[in-house]
């Protein structure tokens, strides 16, 4: 047997070892931290957001996760509860950028995104070797892409300005109406909606009378019935309302229970309970705005929404959003555009992103403004109608009801002007 000089075996070990470690590294997941309320009041909708955000992580990891230089990357999801809390956010974005998570990821109150900005911007500039980016799927206060933009905030909902006015366009046309109730949750956001609903009505329906305006606490009024009885004593013939989550359940509800003869012009009365809360009275009377619902009526909607059910078959579990959906698909985009996982990098690349769906089958598709880092997309706006009519294929969570489009949005329709000063490092 031929003996191998020492020197060639240590130096064929040596390149062994670089080639192992080579293949580990580029096999390192990319992780994306979730921060958001799993538990408390609002615990159903952040559970609702994690199924989303998990399926659309498996869908990338499923085609081989995203193509780097150095070989393909999978995706991780990584679970932060933050009990809803906004302090608890606060201590969750230190953990996770303590693990060197590089991507953030929440939405469900424009109160903590708002802190998570503040919070990302000064880490980012203390901390360079360990910055992040903050994604946002549902935070809609519009300040946070306007007066409060940041580099590192990148927000793929429509804000509140740009769902209202597709709302309102509906609500004016319906002559109908003569007296709107406005009613939100007391936090930046709903305090928003209600000032601004008021703003928009004036402009375009004078004659329009808003009646009443509230606002209740967030996540603790576990019955309605109080105002249910202001809105009916103010003889509106329509409610309009940022409400999500069960303050919206709960809101309709209540309504329901006791005879609330009104309309409902929502944000996210399509989902989280709210169809089966409502049930027969809401047939015409419940509206919501989003960039999208299963009863779009397109072959590549129709097999997009097959393959989710199918996934997630509880109709407790059927809650889809082509934004979040999408925010995971442009992720992966920005990250192969930049051949990078480096926050700076992908942050860049991100910028004036055009999404052309065919990740998604073709569903939807949309472009990250890089003046603002708001997300442009179609919106629709669908009433409430009984599964199996015209228009409504499929119902939502098993409730018998279903939404119809009565009014659709181009991405061109739906953007709206920025007053964002970005500071770019």
């Amino acid at each position: 047997m031929t003996r191998i000089p020492r020197r060639f075996a240590l130096a064929a070990l040596a390149a062994l070892c670089l080639i192992v470690g080579a293949a580990a590294r580029a096999a390192e997941p990319v992780r994306l931290a979730l921060i958001e309320g799993l538990s408390g009041s609002f615990g159903n909708a952040g559970e609702a957001v994690h199924r989303n955000l998990a399926w659309a992580v498996e869908r990338v990891n499923a085609r081989g996760g995203v193509k780097l230089p150095g070989g393909a990357r999978p995706l991780e999801l990584v679970r932060f509860d933050s009990k809803g809390a906004t302090d608890e956010a606060l201590a969750l974005l230190r953990a996770a950028t303590d693990q060197r998570i590089g991507f953030v990821l929440q939405g469900n109150s424009s109160a903590t995104a708002a802190a998570l900005i503040d919070a990302l911007d000064k880490h980012n500039r203390r901390e360079p070797d360990r910055r992040a980016l903050f994604l946002n799927y549902s935070a809609v206060d519009p300040a946070l892409t306007n007066e409060r933009c940041s580099f590192w905030h990148f927000r793929f909902d429509a804000h509140a300005d740009m769902r209202l006015a597709a709302l309102l366009d509906v609500l004016a046309s319906d002559r109908l109406v003569q007296r709107v109730y406005l009613i939100g949750q007391d936090y930046s956001f709903g305090q928003h909606v209600v000032r601004k609903s008021r703003e928009m009505i004036a402009a375009r329906r004078a004659d329009l009378q808003v009646v009443g305006e509230e606002l209740h606490p967030l996540g603790r009024v576990k019955d309605f019935a109080p105002y249910v009885a202001k809105i009916r004593a103010s003889g509106a013939q329509a409610v309009l309302t940022g409400n999500w989550g069960n303050d919206l359940t709960l809101l309709i509800r209540a309504a329901r229970e006791a005879g609330l003869d009104v309309k409902f012009y929502t944000f996210y009365g399509n989902a989280l309970g709210a169809p089966a809360a409502i049930g027969e009275a809401g047939v015409g009377r419940v509206l919501a705005v989003a960039e999208w619902h299963p009863n779009v009526g397109t072959p590549a909607s129709d097999r997009f929404y097959g393959e989710f059910r199918r996934r997630f078959p509880r109709p407790a579990d059927d809650y889809l959003h082509l934004r979040m959906q999408a925010m995971v698909e442009v992720l992966a985009a920005a990250i192969e555009k930049a051949g990078s996982a480096d926050p700076l990098r992908v942050a860049r690349a991100l910028e004036g992103l055009r999404f052309d769906g065919r990740t998604l089958g073709g569903v939807h598709q949309g472009t990250m403004r890089a003046a603002d880092h708001q997300f442009i997309q179609p919106l629709y706006v669908s009433v409430m109608q009984r599964a199996g009519s015209e228009g409504v294929r499929f119902d939502n969570e098993g409730s018998g009801y279903g939404f119809r489009t009565v009014r659709f949005l181009d991405a061109a329709q739906t953007e709206a002007p920025h007053a964002c000063a970005m500071v770019r490092p």
